[in-house]
């Protein structure tokens, strides 16, 4: 990026609409390379991976750290009344996080601390000033807490409308009517640098357009799209196969990456889907619920517990016949087995004959090692294995405790791109590749198919019965 559209450093109080793939983290970037004062710039966003992903582009751009604070909002709401518990009057129990009704009392907690102005001071003393990233995901509250900050701080908040497809628990303000109210306009990005910068300036010039075009209600003619838009018929006859042909389309680099898009309402299928395109890997949830699921259901006395952990196995490797490999290791107790016992099979046996936590890793391992199986989900595999590790002699009560903290270290580390990923618009907003293909665009609103769109910076390829995209 030549120069900046909009500098960041000179709004005292608005906003910036940023679609996708124009440049908005180049230009939180940017503004933080120039930032000088002996303040350093409050950086908000709304996830702990967004955090993560944000902090390795500002570490990359050479962004002094001490020009910045970086943090989701409800974990800066967090800090704000920890240190001021008195003032905010919270309950000090909601700062475990054990209720689903924490976090939303956390933010009302800040919020009231904020509009009552206890806090000005040490706001004006500690930053320079504020900037929210990917602010379209805010709710009505954590709108207020910045809003709230925005009256001591000069503040520049950045997000797309267009991209709103988070809801967090709460109702959203609209962008016009109340985010532009309360931050008005400040600029518009209007450059597909991501495009521009691969060589494919025409393909993003072509989202721009799909965007205002589906932003207005208007239909998105694929007939029309330039070359790197591909159409693949559903016409209700090998709907499924053509979906597997599209998810095997190789990325025109080398070292390129291939994002698939289904349905998220649909968890399994995306597994399902993994599991039948070679090399494909899910993108899993940061909740890591089959994770907790299994911790929890894990007990080394229970007559199932070796089906336990071979269904477990199942769940997130391609290939282990899961009711097949338990029928053999029961014939093979039996005497009735004519074959003899695989490597695998005889890690079950041991297992099931002394059941323990470093048992169940030996177990899993082996299954791994079988010819033609492989891991579609190994986020969750790796998790679990290192979960009951960590719990290796302990006893496996405490297996469910040791699960929830490799899940909240796991959030912190985000989630690596594998090179062909399978999840949903939820799982991979914020994510880019060389290609994105949407496996099922007619279940898509327009937002949804948007963000779908705009994945990939090189090609993109649309599984739908028509070619004209009506929203």
């Amino acid at each position: 990026m030549a120069e900046t559209e909009v500098d960041l450093l000179a709004i005292d109080r608005g906003s910036v609409t940023a679609p996708a793939g124009c440049g908005k983290t180049h230009l939180i970037a940017q503004a933080l390379v120039r930032h000088d004062g002996p303040k350093p710039i409050l950086i908000l966003t709304h996830t702990n991976a967004g955090v993560v992903a944000l902090r390795g582009r500002l570490d990359r751009a050479g962004v002094p750290s001490r020009a910045y604070r970086l943090s989701t909002i409800d974990g800066w709401a967090m800090r704000l009344i920890s240190m001021f518990p008195e003032r905010s009057g919270h309950d000090p129990a909601i700062l475990n996080l054990e209720a689903k009704t924490d976090y939303p009392s956390i933010r009302t907690a800040a919020a009231q601390l904020l509009k009552a102005g206890h806090v000005n001071d040490v706001l004006a003393a500690s930053f320079s000033r504020l900037i929210v990233d990917e602010y379209q995901d805010c709710n009505f509250v954590q709108h207020a807490i910045v809003w709230f900050a925005a009256k001591v701080l000069p503040t520049a908040v950045l997000g797309d409308p267009m991209q709103a497809i988070f809801t967090f628990g709460g109702k959203m303000p609209d962008w016009d009517q109340e985010v532009c109210v309360r931050f008005p306009i400040a600029g518009a990005l209007t450059t597909p640098w991501r495009w521009r910068n691969a060589g494919t300036e025409d393909f993003g010039a072509w989202l721009l357009d799909a965007r205002q075009r589906l932003l207005r209600g208007d239909p998105v003619d694929l007939r029309a799209a330039p070359p790197h838009v591909t159409w693949v018929h559903l016409d209700g006859t090998e709907d499924h196969q053509r979906r597997l042909g599209a998810g095997r389309t190789p990325s025109p680099t080398a070292q390129g990456s291939v994002l698939i898009i289904g349905d998220s309402t649909k968890p399994q299928g995306q597994r399902d889907f993994a599991g039948q395109t070679p090399g494909a890997i899910t993108v899993e949830s940061v909740d890591l619920k089959d994770l907790v699921t299994f911790a929890k259901g894990l007990d080394l006395a229970s007559a199932d517990v070796l089906a336990h952990v071979v269904n477990f196995a199942g769940s997130v490797m391609t290939n282990v016949g899961s009711n097949a490999f338990l029928q053999r290791v029961k014939s093979l107790q039996g005497g009735t087995a004519r074959n003899p016992a695989t490597d695998a099979e005889t890690t079950a046996l041991a297992f099931a004959a002394a059941p323990s936590l470093r048992g169940a890793v030996d177990l899993l391992v082996e299954i791994g090692k079988q010819g033609g199986v492989r891991s579609h989900r190994p986020g969750v595999l790796q998790a679990c294995i290192k979960t009951l590790r960590s719990c290796d002699g302990a006893d496996a009560a405490t297996l469910y405790e040791a699960a929830v903290k490799v899940r909240e270290q796991n959030r912190l580390l985000g989630r690596p791109l594998p090179k062909r990923a399978v999840g949903s618009t939820l799982l991979l907003k914020g994510l880019e590749a060389e290609v994105a293909v949407i496996l099922n665009a007619a279940d898509l609103d327009a937002k949804n198919l948007y963000v779908a769109m705009t994945r990939g910076s090189h090609a993109l390829v649309i599984c739908s019965p028509t070619a004209v995209l009506q929203r």
